[in-house]
């Protein structure tokens, strides 16, 4: 591996400094459950390596150390996940799940299957902050090897389903900036996605970098595929010479429509758990998931699945959350409207 791969199998935005309080020794509530892992993506995609990373480690900060046993729940792009964690999932703290940040804007752009308001689930954190980018693959059947050749040549990309970004952002992208994307859905887990590039069905994807890093660490060192450009809420210094999304724009309006397009890249890789949980419970998975990512077996685990711990609480998700579904509503109409 050369020093680029490693520098982005490393990505780190600067990570917070974070203080978490161990669980009660004495409570034992949950020495006798399972607690459900709900993983809202089929096996092998980066959502499954967080959920299952996570999975192995959160147990021995919650009270009675329970197995904590993943589940995975793919599905109309993470909604399935997302509503039985809203409306089924048991509210003691026995379950929680990751989820797409994009999942969670499902109602504040009125997509349909979405049945939750994001901003009544306890957000648990997430365990890394995310730089989103759009690839291509390098084979002799793809004509796009540059962001100025999509302009002119179509891209087909793969994605799980409606409300993740893989199919949210190429689809707003193609009306907003006239990028050729042509989207197709229906793949299990972003892992069959790069195995379809791999054989020559589809020619790429947008998603998340440390998917890429993860999954193919020797696409970007052998160059075998082509990172037309970068998004998130700036320019990323970890990617200088691949063009960003913002620079791309030519008008106001068409700017604020890709700030809430990209918006959730803020939210990283969220963990959430059912709403209207007791306070009791929800202090013990938020302050058990900021522990566990202190961890040292955690981050050892971690780097040795290639995964950059950069973590953020509960706290700022759900802030986070608010702020998001506040965006004005021409703008959210807007957006809804082309990725529908």
């Amino acid at each position: 591996m050369n020093r680029m791969l490693l520098a982005l199998a490393a990505v780190a935005l600067g990570a917070a400094a974070v203080r978490a309080q161990p669980p009660i020794l004495g409570d034992k509530s949950l020495a006798d459950k399972s607690v459900a892992m709900v993983i809202a993506s089929g096996a092998g995609g980066g959502f499954d390596l967080w959920g299952r990373t996570v999975a192995r480690h959160l147990g021995r900060h919650l009270p009675g150390s329970p197995n904590v046993v993943p589940q995975n729940m793919p599905g109309a792009g993470g909604f399935v996940a997302a509503n039985y964690l809203y409306n089924v999932a048991p509210k003691d703290g026995t379950a929680l799940g990751i989820i797409a940040a994009g999942t969670a804007f499902g109602p504040v752009i009125g997509a349909s299957g979405a049945r939750f308001d994001a901003t009544r689930f306890t957000w648990v954190g997430t365990p890394t902050m995310e730089i989103p980018v759009c690839i291509a693959f390098r084979g002799p059947q793809v004509k796009v090897g540059t962001v100025a050749d999509l302009y002119r040549n179509e891209l087909v990309v793969g994605s799980t389903g409606p409300g993740a970004g893989p199919h949210t952002w190429p689809k707003a992208l193609s009306a907003l900036l006239g990028m050729k994307f042509k989207v197709v859905a229906g793949f299990q887990s972003t892992a069959n996605v790069l195995l379809a590039m791999e054989r020559g069905e589809i020619d790429g994807i947008c998603t998340i970098l440390d998917t890429i890093v993860g999954q193919r660490p020797d696409w970007i060192a052998q160059r075998k595929i082509a990172l037309l450009f970068h998004g998130g809420g700036a320019p990323s210094p970890l990617l200088k010479d691949v063009p960003y999304i913002g620079d791309l724009v030519q008008n106001s309006d068409d700017r604020a429509a890709i700030e809430f397009l990209f918006a959730g890249v803020g939210f990283g890789r969220p963990f959430i758990a059912p709403p209207g949980m007791a306070a009791e419970r929800v202090k013990m998975l938020q302050e058990a998931f900021m522990a566990t990512m202190q961890s040292p077996d955690f981050r050892a685990d971690a780097n040795k699945q290639k995964l950059d711990v950069d973590p953020q609480d509960g706290a700022y998700l759900a802030a986070l959350i608010k702020k998001v579904y506040g965006t004005p509503k021409a703008i959210v109409d807007r957006v809804a409207a082309l990725i529908k």
